[in-house]
């Protein structure tokens, strides 16, 4: 049942865009044009998914469903239901990722993990002290 028109259920090609912490932004190859989409985190994959950089990059092509349309006309997507059965593969699952990039993406996620200690900690008292 694939469809290249865009319309809801249809599975299109589309590449990233933007990465965002909720989810990434992609253009849709339709032959209407391009149009721009949203793929919620929790359509990424079947499991939970912590971070999008861990699936996609900027310029990647995904696969993806169209589910539904926002307020603002942008298609809701989903590449977990376009691949059922397959899931999405981690970056780095199919040997793509260097030791350096696993160090880097640690790195990052340590840094991440203690800013969002600190904003905790600082809101339990009350705001930063000077």
């Amino acid at each position: 049942m694939s469809s290249d028109s865009g319309d809801i259920g249809a599975i299109v090609e589309a590449t990233v865009s933007r990465l965002t912490r909720y989810g990434l932004f992609v253009e849709l190859d339709v032959p209407s044009g391009r149009r721009a989409g949203l793929v919620h985190i929790s359509e990424i994959a079947d499991g939970y998914v912590q971070n999008v950089a861990d699936y996609y990059q900027v310029g990647d092509r995904v696969r993806v469903k169209v589910i539904g349309r926002d307020d603002r006309g942008r298609d809701l997507l989903s590449a977990r239901q376009a691949n059922p059965g397959e899931g999405v593969p981690r970056r780095g699952e199919a040997g793509e990722a260097t030791f350096e990039d696993k160090l880097k993406r640690f790195m990052r996620e340590s840094q991440e993990r203690l800013l969002d200690l600190k904003r905790h900690t600082e809101t339990k008292r009350g705001g930063a002290r000077r």
